[in-house]
């Protein structure tokens, strides 16, 4: 096999060597292990301190042909935006361009794997990889069509929930929040809030606790270094108004949104009531295990 068609992706402790010749002498006796069925032992197989494997399939008639994508991936821990210490892998049967299936898999990403932070800490190892064999036989999908905007849909269809395993796995969690920042002038600027939202330890720490502490969510939109009118900032928990005109709603609201901390998942709505623009992270709490896995990963 020409070596341009072999991928390496690899995660663990920084600037440890690979174990090259281990690799290459259980190589020959993994290619006899090849089989249609060996999906879900390879999904486990690339598992380090996941819980559980992590997969997932989709299909669509595209250009008059069932397509069909399918993927697996493992992360756990170093969780953040730019994917960090994760791997994913994805495989289709459809035919498209090369061009045009490095688009929709950078798109698919951007709604996926680069919208989640368990830890908001990354990792100098991060892989997501797309393989198309064209067998389902359709027209080739080409940028700028019909086509193609069915299969990044359907592509961000298989990764979002690879990416939400991820969360749902990720060390020490026991909560897993969706952060919707809507009324932005700017993409970017709500993707801003939403991480600084997400990544703030005294936000995580208050959703492990089940503390309705609502002012947090409101003091790391205030540091987010985004341009703001206080006034017209709006929190809402799972629907539940808390702020309205930058403004909390009292205790009788408190005592509402306390009872949606107490769930598994839920998701907190910032209006910035500045624009059209919207983006979403989700995040997870901090626990006590998070710190004591981390704190004796190497031994």
């Amino acid at each position: 096999m020409p070596t341009h068609e072999v991928f390496i992706g690899s995660t663990g402790v920084i600037g440890r060597v690979l174990p090259v010749e281990r690799i290459v002498d259980a190589l020959p006796a993994s290619l006899k292990m090849l089989s249609r069925q060996g999906g879900a032992p390879a999904a486990r197989a690339i598992m380090t301190t996941d819980l559980k494997p992590k997969t997932a399939v989709r299909q669509q008639r595209i250009n008059g042909r069932l397509v069909t994508i399918g993927g697996m991936a493992k992360g756990s821990g170093m969780i953040h935006p730019n994917m960090a210490t994760m791997l994913g892998y994805l495989t289709t049967d459809a035919a498209i361009t090369r061009r045009a299936l490095q688009r929709a898999l950078t798109e698919a990403v951007g709604e996926s794997f680069n919208c989640i932070s368990v830890d908001g800490d990354t990792s100098t190892n991060d892989t997501v990889l797309c393989l198309a064999n064209g067998m389902a036989g359709n027209r080739p999908i080409a940028e700028g069509t019909p086509a193609f905007r069915r299969f990044v849909r359907l592509l961000t269809d298989v990764c979002q929930p690879l990416a939400l395993a991820i969360c749902r796995d990720g060390e020490g969690v026991t909560k897993v929040v969706k952060i919707e920042v809507t009324e932005a002038k700017s993409r970017a600027q709500a993707a801003q809030v939403a991480r600084t939202i997400g990544t703030s330890n005294l936000v995580k720490t208050a959703l492990f606790g089940e503390d309705a502490n609502w002012g947090r969510v409101m003091a790391a939109v205030g540091r987010a270094g985004v341009p703001l009118n206080p006034s017209a900032i709006s929190v809402r928990f799972d629907g539940v108004p808390m702020v309205r005109r930058g403004v909390g709603l009292g205790l009788a609201a408190e005592r509402r949104i306390a009872k949606v901390f107490q769930r598994k998942e839920f998701t907190i709505t910032v209006g910035l009531g500045q624009g059209r623009r919207r983006a979403h992270l989700w995040t997870t709490d901090l626990s006590y295990d998070y710190v004591r896995i981390n704190a004796s990963y190497r031994s």
